[in-house]
């Protein structure tokens, strides 16, 4: 399948690759062009100095980009040169709004609209082991999803265009809930005197374990925050989940407050930090 790919960042560039490694011809573009060509070079891919270029008759156009408006950009850009019928699969966590405005775009141009985030982080990204929740047509995504398959664990149709955004938000009101407790607890184990791995032993094989607990309780007791999902990320996707939940009527206020302490956490400088720093603004009062 020729396909194009913009947005080549710690997500985009294995994502990219792993397109390449099951053998599409993939055309990758990111607004530093220097990072295309280093992507190029070291998958064999090709490098597009504008989305244009890459979109050039391919017959499938993903995107893992930063926010709406990049997106919006992106798939206007890149419409008039895709081939006729070609399905557009957005990987960007974005509005459910803008899934719909893109999925008409699309349309009224003869081509098809997917809203697809995924879930897993960038370590998904690098061992192909992603989560796609979809929204829009479900022929359209059935046409993506073999090359989807190249970095996906897992591919489900959640209903029409936004849909896949708002089960997006799902997956990170979750996340936000599960980590906040997570710190409380490394948190009240380190001040209750307690030896935290020993902790972990204890609990993490019965009702409290979760996925944030086998793979961040050891890491955030010790104050390490330098690796997966950034905290300036989790907050823009907070701020479209209360953005929606405002327009939808949806009682979020652990959500909120979660939102808050991300905040302070920035406010610290650890915007690049981990979503586990949430442990980092507790350990900052002891």
């Amino acid at each position: 399948m020729k396909i194009a790919f913009a947005g080549l960042g710690v997500m985009g560039a294995p994502m990219a690759r792993h397109l390449v490694a099951a053998g599409h011809d993939v055309a990758g573009f990111n607004r530093t062009i220097a990072k295309a060509e280093a992507w190029a070079a070291a998958t064999g891919g090709e490098a597009a100095a504008t989305i244009g270029e890459a979109a050039q008759g391919a017959e499938l156009l993903l995107l893992c980009v930063g926010d709406d408006d990049d997106v919006r950009a992106v798939v206007t850009e890149a419409l008039p040169h895709l081939a006729a019928e070609a399905v557009i699969a957005d990987h960007t966590t974005t509005s459910a709004k803008l899934a719909r405005e893109m999925a008409e775009l699309a349309k009224g141009r003869g081509r098809r609209f997917v809203d697809a985030p995924v879930s897993g982080g960038q370590a998904g990204a690098e061992s192909g082991q992603l989560s796609v929740m979809a929204g829009g047509d479900a022929d359209a995504l059935a046409r993506a999803e073999p090359a989807l398959k190249a970095y996906s664990k897992a591919i489900k149709h959640m209903g029409p265009a936004g849909s896949g955004q708002l089960t997006k938000m799902v997956n990170q009101i979750a996340i936000a809930g599960v980590v906040q407790g997570l710190a409380e607890a490394v948190h009240f184990a380190q001040t209750a005197g307690l030896d935290t791995d020993a902790v972990y032993e204890a609990v993490s094989k019965g009702a409290a374990q979760s996925w944030q607990m086998d793979n961040r309780w050891k890491t955030a007791a010790r104050g390490e925050f330098d690796f997966g999902f950034a905290v300036d990320w989790m907050r823009k996707d907070l701020g479209l989940v209360l953005d929606e939940g405002r327009s939808n009527g949806a009682k979020l206020a652990l959500t909120a407050l979660v939102d808050q302490f991300y905040a302070e956490v920035q406010d610290m400088g650890g915007n690049r930090w981990d979503t586990s720093s949430l442990a980092a603004r507790l350990q900052r009062r002891d």
